[in-house]
């Protein structure tokens, strides 16, 4: 409360200076403007794809709300929603578009029907990891390219964490082959969804908060999600005979925050500052939370559930490898940006390749050798 008083008061002595040694009207008009911008107050509304609260995913837009209410020292008030509170899960891209909610939390992949190239921002079968995703998104030309394919629809996308590398999903029967997945129905979205449907099987989108009961229904026969900590919040451990790994699909499931372009750019320059940076600050958190809590969560599922964990046959997963890279180019040749996309990651993925078979892979490979 001080430090406002202290702003309101410096503002008002800036103001009053400018207008007796100037004497002019309209230069003291937009100065007394900016000054009465720096003490609006804000309230907006954040709509997530999540269930309220929902572990990992869900906490992180109340983490980034918080941290930015603190930060503008109550300035920018936000007021998050889960899934189906005021928007459904799949449509919160069209909400914060419409700017019926000024911004959200999902993941990219969700909008391919919308703009397919999204879902190169979400994740890409046998990919870039979540470390290297961000780097390509931060400092690789992603962000700028991220930008473009929303900008048609009055977005702006910002890092929203990351889950690491996910879980190969829970099945209802053993996957040794192709030919399991013939007919298979799977809720998978995004990339991995597509390489589903090439292989014979059907993909189906479905919000978190749908997919329990329609695992156990038989709705469908199997289900990925994101990893031990949210398949054990969801319960999947009941309905799901086998749990495999790895997560071939989305080894760096990147989560986003929306923004309503226009709305933001017409924010005063700090808040967005404040914005973009506790959307970094939570952003960057989110990974290593989830290495923790997955972690614990593995170890609840099969020491207290008695999970079977069962990983994909090292044939298989060539040929998913191999399905995975026709699609991706496939994606990447559909359209002019979606070009430019492709070239960048691949261009990308080539030099970060390089780097971590001697860094990061050679140490993870001597480590194992040890145990």
């Amino acid at each position: 409360m001080i430090f406002k008083f202290n702003l309101f008061r410096s503002a008002l002595i800036i103001v009053s200076t400018l207008l007796v040694s100037c004497g002019g009207q309209s230069e003291s008009t937009g100065v007394a403007g900016e000054a009465m911008q720096a003490q609006q107050t804000y309230e907006w509304k954040l709509v997530t794809t999540w269930p309220k609260n929902f572990p990992g995913l869900g906490e992180a837009p109340e983490k980034f709300a918080d941290l930015v209410e603190e930060m503008s020292n109550g300035r920018m008030r936000i007021r998050v929603y889960g899934a189906g509170e005021i928007v459904p899960a799949l449509e919160v891209f069209d909400a914060v578009s419409a700017g019926t909610s000024e911004m959200g939390h999902s993941a990219a992949y969700y909008w391919k029907g919308k703009a397919p190239e999204a879902q190169f921002f979400g994740a890409v079968p046998f990919g870039l990891n979540a470390e290297e995703m961000e780097s390509w998104i931060s400092f690789g030309g992603g962000q700028a390219l991220w930008e473009e394919v929303y900008e048609p629809f009055n977005i702006l996308p910002m890092l929203g964490g990351n889950t690491g590398v996910q879980m190969g999903g829970w099945f209802n029967k053993e996957i040794n082959s192709l030919q399991d997945f013939q007919g298979l129905t799977m809720r998978i979205p995004g990339l991995g969804g597509e390489v589903i449907q090439r292989i014979g099987g059907v993909p189906v989108n479905l919000a978190a908060g749908d997919i329990y009961t329609s695992l156990q229904t038989g709705v469908i026969d199997a289900t990925e999600f994101v990893g031990p900590l949210n398949d054990l919040a969801l319960g999947f451990y009941d309905v799901a005979d086998y749990y495999y790994f790895p997560g071939w699909h989305e080894a760096g499931s990147l989560q986003e925050f929306l923004f309503n372009k226009e709305l933001f750019e017409a924010l005063p320059r700090d808040l967005q500052v404040i914005m973009r940076t506790a959307a970094s600050a939570v952003s960057a958190a989110m990974a290593d939370e989830f290495r923790v809590q997955n972690s614990n969560a593995l170890s609840t599922l099969i020491n207290e559930h008695g999970v079977e964990l069962r990983e994909f046959p090292a044939d298989l997963a060539a040929e998913l490898y191999d399905v995975s890279q026709d699609i991706i180019d496939e994606l990447g040749q559909s359209s002019e940006i979606g070009q430019r996309i492709l070239a960048s990651y691949r261009a990308f993925e080539a030099q970060i390749k390089d780097y971590q078979d001697i860094s990061e892979e050679a140490y993870i490979r001597v480590r194992a050798e040890q145990r």
